[in-house]
C-alpha cells in the first residue's frame, strides 16, 4: 500500500499589494529609532534580497478558514471524491482567525473544524484537528496523514495550509513586506498504485533556537498598541537555514534509496528567494554537484510568503502548467521542504 496525493487544490486572493504601496510607511527599528534610509532605498533592497515584487491579501470579509474552504473544495474536487468519505482534516495554520480590525486572534473552535462545517460534512467520524508547526506545517499535516494510513487509522485525507499574514504584520516593520496571504490542500489516500510519500524527516531545534519567530510589539514604541505582530531575527534564520536544510534534505533523500540525478522538483517554502537558492545549492554540493536548471520552482516574486500555504500552492500550479517553464510527470521524483517557527524542519521525498 502506497500513500499518494490524489488531488491538489489552492487559493490565490485577487487583491495584490505591489512593493509600491510601502512607499509611504514609516519604518523604525526594533529599539524604536526611525530606519536610517528613505523608503525607496529600502523597498530596493528589499526586493534584491528576497526576490518579492508583490504579494496577495485577501479581502476584509474574509478569514483564515475561509479561505483554507476554499482550497479545499478545490482539492476534493480534484480528486473527485465523495468529502464525507474523508476520515481526518488537518489543517495547519499559525494564527486562527483574525478578522479584520480586530486585535485577538479566534482558534475555538479549531480552523479545521470551521473547514469541516464550511464544507458541510455531516459525517461526525471525520475527524479534524490543527498542526501549529511554523510554516512546515503543511508538510508535517502530510506527514501525518501518511501517519494515519499507514497504520490503518485512515484511508482518505483532507490536508490544508492556510494563513493570512496580512493580519498579523506590524506596518512599521520592514519584515512585514516579506508576507502574504494564501492557502493550499491536498487530498491523500491509500493507493496500490506506484509512488506517492517514499520518506520523510521531521526535526525541532529548540535550544537556541525557539524564539527566533515570535509575537511582539510594534517598532513605533511612541505609538500605543496593545496588539502583537509577527516578528523575526532575520539573519539567524537565514543561517539557521543553511546550515541546516540541505542536511534533512539529504537525509530524507537517502532514506528513500532514490540518487540525487532522480530529482526532478524542489518545492521549498518561499520565504526569501537568495536564501532557497542559497539552501539548495548547498543541498546539491552535499553530493558534489550543482543544481541543475529549474529545478526549484519559485513563487515568492508575485505570491510572497503565504507561510503553511506556499508549498502546497506552487505544487498546484507547476502540476496544473500553471507556473510557466515548469511542469512534472507521472513518475517523477520531488522533494518537499520548508523551515520555520519552532525552529522546525522537514522534507518530504514524493513520487508523483
Amino acid at each position: 500500500m502506497n500513500v499518494k496525493i490524489t488531488g491538489i487544490g489552492s487559493y490565490i486572493p485577487s487583491e495584490i499589494a505591489k512593493n509600491e504601496q510601502f512607499g509611504n510607511h514609516h519604518f523604525y527599528n526594533e529599539d524604536g529609532t526611525r530606519f536610517g534610509q528613505e523608503n525607496e532605498t529600502i523597498i530596493e533592497k528589499f526586493k534584491a534580497i528576497t526576490g518579492i515584487a508583490e504579494r496577495r491579501y485577501i479581502p476584509k470579509n474574509l478569514s483564515t478558514s475561509d479561505i483554507a474552504s476554499f482550497a479545499a473544495e478545490n482539492a476534493i474536487k480534484s480528486a473527485g471524491v465523495d468529502k464525507e468519505t474523508l476520515d481526518y482534516i488537518i489543517v495547519a495554520h499559525n494564527y486562527g482567525d483574525v478578522k479584520h480590525g480586530s486585535v485577538q486572534s479566534d482558534t475555538v473552535p479549531s480552523i479545521a473544524t470551521r473547514v469541516k462545517h464550511n464544507l458541510k460534512i455531516q459525517n461526525p467520524t471525520c475527524v479534524g484537528y490543527d498542526v501549529l508547526f511554523g510554516c512546515p506545517g503543511w508538510i508535517e499535516g502530510m506527514i501525518q496523514a501518511y501517519a494515519f494510513i499507514k497504520a490503518g487509522i485512515a484511508k482518505k485525507c483532507l490536508v490544508v495550509g492556510a494563513e493570512a499574514l496580512s493580519r498579523v504584520v506590524d506596518p512599521h516593520d520592514r519584515d512585514s513586506m516579506i508576507y502574504s496571504d494564501g492557502a493550499g490542500a491536498a487530498v491523500v489516500e491509500a493507493t496500490d498504485e506506484a509512488g506517492g510519500i517514499l520518506t520523510h524527516f521531521s526535526a525541532t531545534y529548540a535550544f537556541e533556537e525557539a524564539h527566533f519567530i515570535f509575537f511582539g510589539e510594534s517598532n513605533n514604541l511612541e505609538k500605543k498598541d496593545n496588539r502583537r505582530y509577527i516578528k523575526m531575527y532575520g539573519r539567524k534564520i537565514y543561517e539557521f537555514a543553511l546550515n541546516h536544510v540541505p542536511d534533512a534534505m539529504k537525509t530524507c533523500l537517502d532514506k528513500s534509496g532514490m540518487d540525487i540525478d532522480e530529482v526532478k522538483k524542489i518545492f521549498i517554502h518561499q520565504a526569501n528567494e537568495k536564501m532557497d537558492e542559497a539552501i539548495v545549492t548547498r543541498f546539491y554540493k552535499l553530493y558534489g554537484k550543482t543544481p541543475p536548471e529549474k529545478i526549484m520552482p519559485m513563487s515568492i516574486d508575485k505570491l510572497g510568503n503565504s507561510s503553511v500555504a506556499t508549498v502546497p500552492t506552487l505544487y498546484d500550479l507547476v502540476l496544473n502548467g500553471e507556473l510557466k517553464g515548469h511542469s512534472i510527470q507521472k513518475g517523477d521524483v520531488v522533494i518537499f521542504a520548508s523551515v520555520g517557527a519552532g525552529m522546525n524542519i522537514n522534507a518530504i521525498v514524493y513520487k508523483v
